[in-house]
């Protein structure tokens, strides 16, 4: 009898290492221009796939916020980002166009056809780190 190796996943999943339930954005370079996409909401302990298949680009951007206790996972990338689900195509004028600005953290993929990025409370709430890791 013959078992098969399961199969190798590709995608963009974010891993909610605090125990508190947080919002989730994405931003990525489509074939259009510029998206930013949300909010995933993640349980405490717990992972969601963001983009689900291989990854079409070399780069993402995720913002994410502690619903519960204010912290933030932000960087230096400003993208555009709605109160409630959105789906927003480019990144300038976001107040003009109804929408806040937010800052995202980048991370080079490296052209994987998957990323996890692991969101933790290490640090202070309004600090905490986030690290990307590499699944081939």
């Amino acid at each position: 009898m013959a078992f098969a190796a399961p199969e190798a996943r590709a995608d963009f999943r974010v891993c909610n290492s605090t125990q508190n339930l947080i919002g989730v954005a994405i931003g990525y370079r489509a074939k259009s221009g510029w998206v930013t996409e949300g909010w995933w909401q993640i349980n405490g302990s717990s992972c969601k796939t963001l983009i689900e298949g291989p990854l079409a680009s070399r780069y993402y951007y995720v913002y994410a916020e502690d619903s519960e206790g204010g912290g933030r996972w932000d960087g230096k990338v400003n993208m555009c980002v709605a109160e409630n689900e959105f789906k927003i195509n480019g990144v300038n004028d976001c107040f003009a166009r109804g929408f806040q600005r937010s800052g995202f953290q980048e991370y080079d993929t490296g052209e994987q056809s998957s990323w996890m990025v692991q969101l933790t409370d290490d640090a202070p709430a309004s600090n905490a780190t986030v690290t990307g890791t590499n699944h081939q």
